[in-house]
C-alpha cells in the first residue's frame, strides 16, 4: 500500500464540505422548502462528522511518525513516514483545529440544553393550558415556544395590527414550526456550525428554509398565498426593532425574499439537486471509511515492520541477553494492541 490513496481519501471530506457550503445555501433557496431543510440537515450532519473524522485521521497519521508515540504504540515510525508522509506540522494543526471544534461543540451543546430548560419553564409559566397564549402586551410579538407540548405566544399588540385572515395565517405559520419540530433542525445546524465554522452559511440557509417551510404550510392551510405574504410582511414591519424571545417566529429570516416567494407560484419539485447532493455525501462517507481502513492497514503494516526489526535484533544478540521484543506480540493489529 502506498501513501497516496490515504492522503487523497482523508482530504475528500474537506473538499465536499467546502463545495456544499458554497452551493447548498444558493440551491436551498430555489427548492421546495421542506425537502430543502431535510437535505441541509443531512448535509450538515454528514459533513460535520466527515470533517471531524478527517481531522482525527490526519492528526493521527502525522503524530504516529513521532518516535516516542511510535514506541508507545509498538510500530515503526519510519514505516509510517514512508507509507503516509503527513508532515507533523499539518498533523498538529489538524489536532488543534479538532480540539477547538470539539470544545465549541461542547459549549454549544450546553447552551442548547440550557435553552431547552428555559423554554420548558416559560411554557409552564404561560397563562392558560391551550396551545395559544395571548399576552396582554402592546409590544408586537409572535413566536413559537418549543416544549412538551409547545405553545404559540402572540401579544395583543400584534393581533391589533393584523386582520382576521392575517391572524389565521400568522398562527398557521407558528403552528407549522411546532408541528415540524423545527427547533430540532436549528439545534442540529447550530451544533454542526460549532464543530465546523465553515458550515455557518449552511446553518443560516437552513433557518431561512424553515421559515419558508412554515410559510408554505400556512399558505396551504389558509388557502391564499397573498394573505400569508401580507401577514408576514405586516408582522415584520410591526415588530421591527423589537426583540423576540424565541427563534421560531414569522418575523424571522429574510422577510422580503419570503414575501416575494409567497407572491409567486409554489416552487416546483426538482430531484436533480437532491441527487447531486446525495452523491456528494456518499462520496464523503466512502472517502472517510476508506481513509479509516487505510489508516488501520498502515498501523498493521508499521507494527509488522517493528516486529521484524525486534526479531532481527533478537537474533543478532548473544545468548542470554534481554529480548527487547519479549513483551510484544507480532500478530495483526485489528484495531488495538496485542500483548502476551
Amino acid at each position: 500500500m502506498d501513501g497516496e490513496p490515504v492522503l487523497i481519501s482523508v482530504y475528500v471530506p474537506f473538499v465536499v464540505t467546502t463545495v456544499l457550503t458554497v452551493l447548498a445555501p444558493r440551491m436551498a433557496r430555489r427548492l421546495t422548502p421542506r425537502p430543502a431543510a431535510w437535505a441541509l440537515a443531512c448535509a450538515a450532519l454528514v459533513t460535520a462528522v466527515g470533517w471531524a473524522g478527517s481531522l482525527a485521521l490526519l492528526a493521527f497519521t502525522g503524530i504516529a511518525q513521532i518516535p516516542q508515540v511510535a514506541a508507545e504504540g509498538h510500530w515503526s515510525a519510519a514505516a509510517v513516514r514512508a507509507q503516509d508522509p503527513v508532515y507533523v506540522t499539518v498533523a498538529v494543526v489538524g489536532a488543534v483545529v479538532l480540539a477547538a471544534g470539539v470544545g465549541n461543540l461542547g459549549v454549544a451543546a450546553f447552551r442548547q440544553v440550557r435553552q431547552i430548560v428555559r423554554f420548558r419553564k416559560e411554557c409552564a409559566e404561560l397563562p392558560g393550558d391551550t396551545e395559544l397564549s395571548v399576552l396582554d402586551d402592546d409590544a408586537p410579538l409572535a413566536f413559537a415556544l418549543p416544549g412538551a407540548p409547545g405553545r404559540i405566544v402572540v401579544s395583543r399588540g400584534m393581533l391589533r395590527r393584523l386582520g382576521n385572515e392575517e391572524r389565521a395565517a400568522l398562527l398557521a405559520h407558528e403552528r407549522a414550526h411546532l408541528r415540524g419540530r423545527h427547533h430540532l433542525f436549528l439545534g442540529l445546524w447550530q451544533l454542526a456550525a460549532a464543530l465546523n465554522p465553515l458550515l455557518s452559511p449552511l446553518a443560516k440557509a437552513g433557518a431561512f428554509a424553515l421559515e419558508r417551510w412554515a410559510d408554505e404550510e400556512a399558505a396551504v392551510r389558509v388557502g391564499d398565498r397573498t394573505v400569508v405574504a401580507r401577514a408576514v410582511g405586516r408582522a415584520a414591519l410591526a415588530s421591527a426593532g423589537a426583540a423576540s424571545p424565541a427563534v421560531l417566529a414569522a418575523t424571522g429570516g429574510e422577510v422580503p425574499q419570503r414575501v416575494r416567494a409567497l407572491l409567486a407560484p409554489p416552487p416546483a419539485r426538482r430531484s436533480l439537486p437532491f441527487a447531486a447532493g446525495a452523491l456528494l455525501l456518499a462520496v464523503c462517507c466512502a472517502s472517510l471509511a476508506n481513509a479509516a481502513s487505510d489508516s488501520d492497514e498502515l498501523v498493521d503494516s508499521a507494527k509488522r515492520v517493528r516486529c521484524a526489526e525486534l526479531l532481527a535484533s533478537t537474533v543478532a544478540q548473544p545468548a542470554g541477553a534481554p529480548r527487547p521484543g519479549a513483551a510484544f506480540h507480532c500478530g495483526p493489529h485489528h484495531g488495538g494492541e496485542h500483548r502476551s
